[in-house]
């Protein structure tokens, strides 16, 4: 490649660095996206959710090509003990929508869509290229990138960083600090294949439609995470997470052992009989919290989607939060350049600024330190998933013992365990750290 001056480039193909790329090209920026993959997604096989919303701003027709699998109309939440599971089930006919809310995807094939939309608005695209570091002036202001394959660099106005949650290019140029192991989950998926109409009848489907599970509990081993299972038109995404500070503490639970240990429970198994495995990956997902965002701007560069640490754990939202910052940094670099003004740290600020005032940043302060809470306390994500399956066998069977014995059994299991201040006192906390 020869050198060349864009207005931006964009690192990473990901969600929040095409929808950075793509909002510039539409505002007539000269962009040039920088992605190390053979082509954008090829680092994603896993099924994944996508948030409308927030692609909607982006791409408004977007549901009339993009490479959609079901739209969801049931979500599960599920506390899992050994042998089975107590939560909470919502399912509606309102979701049968013309324009659904949420959708299961492939995350290959998506970001794949997603790429060529960028193209097609006149971004220019490489891949198979890594970006091994900034180029910076005199000053120390960021004027573009080296790569493995030009020495001499290229420059640009601005670099936006979307280059996920190990952001190798922003440690190298020390723009943020080394992943620490309580702010990053490890994550494993894997997709097992069945005919459309089989999934349809295991979860009572019809055309479209899908189921998303959410599942925590004694699955996890005593460690901090969840589980899932998406439902694709012919396909099963199955995974589950940790963070990595629990496996290091924990020592002899694997991931995949997890993974293993799922997929063969009781209230999962059925599921998944007869499947095909044809893909597995494994990940991992910045969830460190609002406490764990880095700085996002400085002169001549900002950063957004995982790199930036924008995921709700509590809520597993990540792709609306990569898209919504990766939108609201075009806009910020599209208004600066477009009007004659220079990338500063200052200018660029109103980026930051935009994130707090959009969801992203609210959501993001909502839930400061709930990992801290569920690490402190590991009964939350083990005894108590025992003690809320236990209390619904007892109250559900039918056996001549009177409710009121009954009740008095449930409390009274539930004082053993942890005695009413400490059910008092988690209670308290909880609340604390969901604010």
């Amino acid at each position: 490649m020869t050198r060349n001056h864009f207005d931006a480039i964009v690192v990473g193909a990901g969600p929040s660095g095409n929808a950075a790329a793509y909002m510039l090209a539409q505002r007539g920026l000269n962009v040039l996206q920088i992605e190390r993959g053979e082509y954008a997604g090829s680092k994603n096989v896993q099924g994944a959710i996508l948030y409308a919303d927030a692609l909607e701003k982006i791409i408004p027709d977007f549901r009339d090509e993009a490479p959609l699998e079901r739209h969801i109309v049931e979500q599960r939440v599920w506390m899992m003990d050994d042998a089975g599971h107590t939560g909470m089930h919502h399912r509606s006919d309102d979701y049968n929508e013309d324009k659904p809310n949420r959708y299961t995807i492939l995350r290959a094939q998506f970001d794949k869509w997603f790429s060529r939309c960028v193209k097609e608005a006149g971004a220019t695209v490489i891949y198979e290229t890594t970006v091994t570091s900034l180029m910076r002036d005199a000053s120390g202001w960021v004027v573009g990138v080296h790569t493995d394959r030009n020495g001499e660099g290229i420059t640009a106005d601005v670099v936006i960083l979307a280059e996920g949650v190990n952001g190798l290019v922003g440690r190298a140029s020390g723009l943020r600090e080394e992943l620490k192991p309580e702010n990053v989950a490890l994550a494993v998926k894997e997709m097992h294949f069945l005919p459309q109409e089989v999934i349809d009848a295991r979860f009572n489907l019809k055309g479209d439609e899908g189921v998303v599970i959410e599942a925590m509990g004694t699955i996890t081993e005593g460690m901090v995470g969840t589980a899932f299972l998406y439902t694709n038109r012919e396909s099963i995404s199955v995974g589950i997470g940790c963070m990595v500070s629990d496996f290091t503490d924990v020592g002899q639970a694997t991931p995949h052992g997890l993974l293993d240990r799922f997929k063969a429970h009781p209230s999962i198994r059925p599921l998944l009989e007869g499947s095909e495995i044809k893909e597995y990956a494994a990940h991992l997902i910045p969830e460190g919290g609002y406490k764990a965002i880095p700085e996002l701007v400085g002169n001549g560069w900002l950063v957004v989607g995982d790199a930036g640490h924008f995921v709700n754990a509590v809520h597993r939202e990540g792709s609306n939060l990569a898209m919504t910052t990766g939108r609201l940094a075009a806009e910020t670099v599209a208004d600066i350049i477009l009007s004659g003004g220079s990338c500063s740290r200052h200018n660029l600020a109103a980026y930051v600024e935009a994130v707090k005032e959009s969801f992203v940043m609210k959501d993001m302060k909502k839930y400061k330190d709930i990992h801290g809470f569920l690490k402190k306390g590991r009964h939350v994500v083990d005894l108590y998933p025992r003690l809320m399956n236990r209390a619904a066998q007892t109250w559900f069977r039918v056996d001549g013992v009177d409710k009121r014995s009954k009740e008095s059994t449930i409390m009274r299991e539930a004082w053993r365990a942890r005695g009413i201040g400490g059910l008092m006192g988690d209670a308290f906390k909880l609340m604390r750290a969901w604010r």
